[in-house]
This record gives structure tokens, sequence and C-alpha cells, in this order.
């Protein structure tokens, strides 16, 4: 059963334009009417039948479906557009199959749209004839929303005009990109990471370029975009690239995403596997990107409102995601290369040149070659990356540089090593050919934990056991274990913008001594939050903790935002602190401060113990070099500690030569007293009538003497630093202007030795005034501990006779190595004496005024916690 064309049409323009006839029919006749309708005939050739009524996502299902007879719909194409494009014939090339095919597609496309456009308005037409309620309820509310000109008004017989809208021809596409994370992508810096991004690409036009992920092989993106497409057959493309600062970019592959095979309306989700057409890439698996595309067509108007809010035809939209970037790296490996012993010669017998090379995943480090030793010391610290927990095998070869060979190596697993804990480990290589000594700590690991709260922790079980761990009956034991120091740190804020966005990428790293920790990165913010809890095993009470916030550049250096240095003798407990940064000197305040909390727990009596004991060196330090300016200092520093002892000389001649015959005969009586009562324990209580002195006066005046003592140090400081800076510069000028090399070398042994001198002077300078200090009850806890040890000198002295006190110290100084082979002589004074800070230590360790706003935010939520 098959209508004619005609017939069809005819039919077809009495059911749309004579729809006011059905008002006066029978309903048993309409239900008649709607079945004949339903009921369409297979289509015939290219003659146009009335479509069956779907929703516009079923007809437009797909935009690679060619017309078939059970498509369900037939498409009708132009005489012209069909005697333009003839059927390909077997032995035509396949690019004329593919753009025929195409053709078709589009005209295929163009077609659905304009007879579902005609369709929908018939439908809503004969709902209209079918309800006159409706239908004048919904004229009423189309006059009120709906513009005149966007109506079709019907006229009837004796009835009022019925409103309806005419659809809107459909004019383009909309392309929606939703692109999410790539995986696995390849490497392409050095620092065995990527800096992805991608660039998308339509009819040969970048349109979209999304934003870079730094150090990083499965980037996670979350971006979005959109643009207009008057062609929806066509590929799209896109291209990943790792983002070089100062070179060009590299790529790291490409992909095609076929359009045609998209459903109108439907979101489809692509996994690309990325590859190199070119030939020049040697990695067989690049990596995949994973996105989701949609196709959705739009009215002129709808292309108007899109074009007034695109930027450059596009329109990107970021997710909803957290602000911070997801660090790359798992944890942060920093290794101090200390020295090596017993390592073999070479084959010839001679010393070799030694230097170590570290391998951990893609990273590499190599130490400066040591000349011609078998006992070399490097003294370097650097970083290396854990990027994937399942590899934490840290290679170490020791190599000859004269001989270029391996003179041993040895492979770390660093997964058995403790988190967030500096050891001291002495490194045995392969073969017995020989050991290095080593520092590791392993630290940075981003976590979502918080910090303990406050209330919490100085409650806990664990504060409670290393509070009996170091009280005084275990005094005895490990002599060595003094304390215990716990640091929080929280956050950072108003630190300096060291990137050029204005922001930064900061981290803080601890130090204590030669251990070294530090937090995660935070990115793109200039108030960081960590959260951290750290833990540090003290061996001196009398360490520094120093706390140095950097910043991550993407070339895998740092740079220096603002440092602070905190004695633990300082410490308050389980306080909340802000702490002012300081630049790199400790001199002056820096941009920024840092919320840390502090809790150290330790032994007394171990800590005296460990007073009169050498100091622990800090490995990585740098030496000092001469500049003029420190050498004034130092020398006026011992010249006013010269012109004290020059007064005290000047008194005495003065009674020698009787200048005052009422003060030389006083000195006189008083030097007959003296020596005629003297007893050699009384020396012990000479001490303590100065420490006696300075106590009642720093009680006295104490406050005076800090005023005048501000007023005093303040101007010498800057005074001191822009000596600094010029000297700097002259000798920076002078080293410019040499030419000759054994010139160059001369000022390079003056130097040596001016520093030589230099450095005397400020230890000398130092010792006086470490001397003077600890008189003046600067340490309290050496002041009192050189009282005690005084008043034990009194009552030994007073007691036991000099000869067998001599005859002790001298069995102690003669079987100390012979008890101790690794001992290393020291002095008990000095030892001492190296605990008590100087004048400039004094000035570094000082701390400046931070923001006020941050004290009264902290006071407020504790505040508001202890109310809760």
């Amino acid at each position: 059963m098959c209508e004619s064309p005609a017939e069809s049409d005819a039919a077809e323009d009495d059911t749309t334009a004579t729809p006011s006839s059905s008002l006066h029919e029978s309903p048993s006749r309409r239900e008649e009417r709607r079945k004949s309708h339903s009921k369409t005939p297979r289509s015939v050739g290219s003659s146009p039948l009335f479509l069956r009524r779907r929703p516009l996502r079923d007809v437009l299902s797909c935009v690679s479906s060619l017309p078939t007879v059970d498509s369900g719909y037939q498409l009708k194409l132009d005489a012209a557009e069909s005697s333009q494009t003839p059927l390909p014939s077997d032995d035509q090339s396949m690019t004329t199959k593919k753009k025929a095919h195409g053709l078709g597609i589009w005209s295929n496309i163009k077609f659905t749209i304009r007879t579902r456009s005609k369709e929908r308005a018939a439908r809503r037409q004969q709902k209209y004839q079918s309800n006159p309620d409706l239908s004048q309820k919904q004229n009423h509310t189309s006059n009120n929303t709906i513009p005149i000109d966007r109506l079709h008004v019907a006229q009837t017989n004796g009835t009022a005009e019925e409103p309806v809208e005419e659809p809107k021809p459909f004019v383009t596409f909309l392309l929606k990109v939703n692109l999410k994370d790539g995986k696995n992508l390849v490497i392409r810096d050095a620092s065995g990471s990527s800096d992805p991004y991608i660039k998308f690409k339509y009819k040969g036009k970048t349109y979209y370029k999304s934003n870079t992920v730094f150090k990083n092989l499965n980037p996670v993106w979350d971006e979005e975009f959109a643009l207009l497409i008057d062609d929806p057959t066509y590929p799209m493309e896109l291209e990943v690239f790792d983002f070089d600062r100062f070179m060009v970019d590299d790529f790291m592959g490409g992909a095609v995403v076929d359009l045609s095979l998209l459903k109108l309306f439907e979101s489809t989700e692509f996994k690309l596997e990325l590859k190199d057409d070119s030939g020049n890439c040697t990695e067989e698996d690049m990596g995949h990107v994973n996105l989701t595309v949609t196709i959705v067509p739009q009215t002129e108007t709808e292309k108007e409102e899109f074009m007034t809010k695109a930027v450059r035809g596009v329109i990107a939209e970021t997710q909803k995601r957290p602000t911070k970037v997801v660090q790359v790296w798992q944890s942060v490996v920093n290794v101090v290369l200390v020295e090596a012993k017993n390592l073999m010669p070479s084959a010839n017998g001679q010393p070799p040149d030694p230097y170590v090379k570290f391998k951990l995943g893609s990273e590499k480090y190599k130490s400066k070659v040591a000349s011609k030793t078998l006992e070399p010391k490097w003294l370097e610290q650097f970083d290396l990356h854990i990027f994937d927990e399942n590899n934490q095998n840290l290679e170490i070869s020791v190599c000859d540089k004269h001989t270029n060979t391996v003179i041993g190596k040895k492979s770390l697993d660093l997964s058995k090593i403790e988190r967030e804990e500096t050891q001291e480990t002495w490194i045995s290589l392969e073969n017995n050919a020989g050991s290095v000594l080593l520092l590791l700590s392993i630290s940075g690991t981003a976590t979502s934990d918080t910090v303990v709260d406050l209330q919490e922790f100085t409650g806990n079980d664990i504060r409670t056991a290393l509070a009996q761990r170091y009280d005084w009956l275990h005094s005895l034991g490990n002599i060595k274990d003094v304390g215990h120091l716990t640091v929080k740190v929280f956050r950072a804020q108003n630190l300096a913008a060291a990137d050029i966005g204005g922001k930064s990428d900061p981290f803080a790293v601890l130090e204590l001594v030669n251990a070294r920790l530090q937090t995660h990165t935070e990115y793109k913010t200039l108030n960081p939050e960590w959260n951290k809890l750290f833990t540090f095993s003290v061996k001196d009470i009398h360490s520094v903790l120093e706390v140095t916030v950097y910043d991550e550049d993407p070339n895998k250096k740092v740079e220096f935002l603002g440092k602070v240095a905190i004695p633990l003798l300082k410490i308050r407990n389980c306080e909340k602190r802000w702490y002012a940064l300081k630049d790199r000197k400790l001199e002056h305040r820096a941009k920024g401060q840092i919320l840390l909390e502090l809790d150290v727990i330790w032994n007394p009596f171990k800590a005296a113990i460990r007073t009169f004991n050498p100091r622990e060196k800090k490995f990585i330090a740098q030496d000092p070099k001469f500049k003029r300016a420190v050498f004034m200092n130092n020398f006026n520093r011992l010249k006013t500690f010269a012109m004290g002892i020059l007064e005290v000389a000047d008194f005495v001649e003065s009674c020698w030569n009787w200048d005052s015959y009422m003060r030389s005969s006083l000195a006189f009586i008083i030097f007959l007293i003296v020596v005629y009562n003297f007893e050699l324990y009384q020396l012990p209580l000479l001490l303590l009538i100065f420490f006696l002195r300075s106590y009642v006066y720093k009680r006295v005046a104490e406050e005076m003497e800090f005023r005048i003592r501000g007023k005093s140090l303040a101007p010498s400081m800057d005074h001191s630093g822009s000596l600094e800076s010029d000297d700097d510069n002259d000798y920076l000028a002078e080293e410019q202007n040499d030419r000759g090399t054994t010139l160059k070398e001369k000022i390079a042994a003056v130097q040596d030795t001016l520093g030589l001198v230099q450095n005397w002077l400020d230890f000398i300078a130092s010792l006086f005034e470490r001397v003077r200090n600890t008189l003046n009850f600067t340490t309290s806890y050496l002041s009192a501990l050189a009282i005690i040890v005084l008043c034990v000198a009194t009552v030994l002295l007073y007691f036991v006779p000099i000869r067998w006190i001599i005859m002790a110290w001298g069995i102690n100084k003669f079987t100390k190595k012979l008890r101790n082979p690794h001992f290393i002589p020291n002095n008990e004074l000095l030892d001492f004496l190296s605990r008590v800070p100087c004048d400039q230590e004094m000035r570094w360790y000082s701390e400046f005024r931070p923001d006020p706003a941050s004290n009264n935010d902290i006071s407020d939520r504790e505040g508001s916690a202890r109310k809760r």
C-alpha cells in the first residue's frame, strides 16, 4: 500500500492547513485519522512522507547514519544537490567517497532539522484544536510573554485567534569539550617529569589552550570550553606540549576526535591515545587523555547570545575544584653527602679522584670531584623526589674521574627508612670498596590530616610519656639523648611574591643543626596553610631551630622568602605564636610571618653534661669570606674590650704612681690584707661576687640598659649592612678590573690571609662577649650552671688539696684517648662558652614584633574554642 507523492503532499497540506475542521469531527473519526497517520508507508525513491512523531534527539540520533528504508523517516534532498553529488563508482578513490559521504550527512542534517520543526508546529496546532480551553489559556499567556512577530495566528469560522509559537530553525552547532585529565604522559624534562598543556584545533586554527600543570605526568585539568562549528563532520585535533620557560616547548603527542561519530545532544567520553606521527619519538606508549565531547544544534538567537559572551569565539569555564594544585611528588629525600673512608685505590695503585653519583627514579645528582685521596670530604647537600611509592631504590655509585671506572656502588631501599626523621648512616659499598657517610631525611609528604589540637596534644598520653622519659629519674641513661622537640607548622601569611603572577609556591624547611625536614609545597598563594607536625631528637639544648620559607620554581631551584631562628631555651612550650620573618643574615625584617607552636621536653642533667662537650658541627655551613666591613666590625668589637683592659691597667698604674694619695693608700692596705689571707678556694668565690654584682645590676638597671642598648645597636646594624654592601661592590669592581692571572692569585692569597685574621678577631671578640653575657645572665640556664660549677669548685678546693685535683685532671687527660679511641680533644671551658650567645647571635635571635592583626586572630579563635 503506497501513496503517490502528490497524494501524500496533499494529505499533509490538508492536515496542516485546515486544522479547524477537526473541531466538528466525532471522536471516533479523529481516532481513525490518528491511526492512519501513524501507519506511515515505507518510502519509495526520494518522495517525502509524513514523519512519525518522535523526540528530536531520536530523529537526530547520529549524524553519520545514512538514510535507509528502515530508518523510520525519510530525508529529502534538493534536486540541485542530488544532481551535483552522483553516486561514487567502485573505481573512484577513497577521498571522493569520504567527501560524498560527508556531503550526504550534512544534507541529511539540514533537512531533518527543517522537517522536525514543521512537525512540531503541526503537533502543537492539532493540540490547540482538540482542546479549545487550553487554546484560549495558551493564547492569553502567549500574548503576555511572546512578541507578536514570533506568533502564527490561524483564523477559524467563529472562533478566536489561536496563537502558536513558530519554532526557530537551527543555523549552526555548538561543540562542548570537557577536558578531564591525562595519564602516563611522556617525560620531557631533565627532572624526570613534564609540564603539560593541550592545544585544541579545528580546521587548522587553535581555539583553546589549557592551563599548564607543572611537574606532573598524570595531570588533572577539569576545564571546559565551547565553540561554534559549521561542519560537525570535520575532525577536531588536540596536541600536548611540555612547557619550557626559556626554550621551545616539546611535543608530547597528539590525537584526533572524529566528530561524525557523535550523537546530537548526547555527551560522549573519549580515551584518546597520544601518538607522534613524525617518527621522532622513541616511546611506544605516550599516554592518553580523557575528555567528553557534546554537539548541540543552535538557533539564531542562541548563536547571537553565544557570540556576545564568547572571547575570540570561545567560552571557557573552569570546573569547580580546589584552588590548590596537587603536589606531584610524594616525598622529598634530602641527602647530605659528608665523606667517604677506606676507598679502594686505582688499578695503578694511585689514589683515585672520587666523586659520587646518585639516582632515584629518573632524577640524578653528581657530586664534585675530590682530588687524589682515599678519604674524600664533599659536604654537599641536595634534594631528590619520590614520584612513585613503588620505586624507592636510591642507587649510589662512587666513581674515579681519572680512570672513568666505578670504585663501588650500593642500592638503598628508602622504604625502610623512617619518615620525617634525619638519620646519619654509613653506607658500606659492595665488595668492601669503602663506606660513605650520608645524612638522609624523607619529608615533605602532603597529607590531609591537620595538626593535633593544642588542648588534645598537651594532655595526651604521648607528651606524658615523653615527660617521664626525660625526668630526673632517667638522668643517667643515654647521655646523648637530651630531649625531644615537637614543631607544629600551621601557616604563613603576607609572604613576598616571587613569581611573575604576583604569587608564590611556598614551602617551609626546618633545620636543627644537621637534621632537616620540610613541608609540602602550597602552589599559587601568599598565605599557605601546611598544618604539619614535625619531631626532632634534641642532642644539645643550646641548639637553634631555623625555619626558612622558600619559593619552589619549576627549574628545581628555590627562592628565599624569609627565615627565623629560635633558640630551644627560648621556647615557650605549647604556645601558638606568630614569628616575623627576617632576611638571610637575620639582621632585618622580611615580608611575611609564620605561625608556629613549639614544645621541647628535655633533661637538665643530660643538658649540663652535654654543655661541657664539643658542640655538634653543622656539615653544610658557609665559610666566612673576607669583607672589609666585617673585618672592621670585629676589630672594633675587640677594641672595646681592649680599651676596658687599658682602663684597668691605667687605674693600677695610677695607684702605683700615687696620683691620688687617698686612693693609693686604700689600695695598698687592701692588697696586703688580701694576699695575707688568700686561699685557692677563694678564687671561685671572687667570680661568684661578679655574678652577684651583675645580677643586682641587671635587676635594678635592666630597663635603662635596654633603652641605651636599643638606641646604640639599631644604627650600627644598618651602618654595618651598608658598609658591607659597599665593600662587596668595591671588590666586585676590583675583580672586574683585574686582568692578570698572577695578580688574581695574589689577591686571593691576601684575602685568605685577611680572612684568617678576621676570623681570629671574631673568635677573640666573641669570647670576651660570651664571658660578659655569662656574668650578665643573658642565658639564665648557663649562668645558673656556671654558679653551680663555681660552688662545687669552691668546696673541692676547700677540702681537697690542690695537688690531688691537678693529679686527677692530668689522669683524665692522659687516659681519654685510651678509654675512647674516637675521642676528639676539647677544652671544657671553651665548650661551655661556645653555648653562650655573643652580641651578634643575640641580634640574630631577637624577634621583631609581628602583625597585631595576626595575634588578635589567634586570640579570637582560641577564645571561641574555649567557649565551645
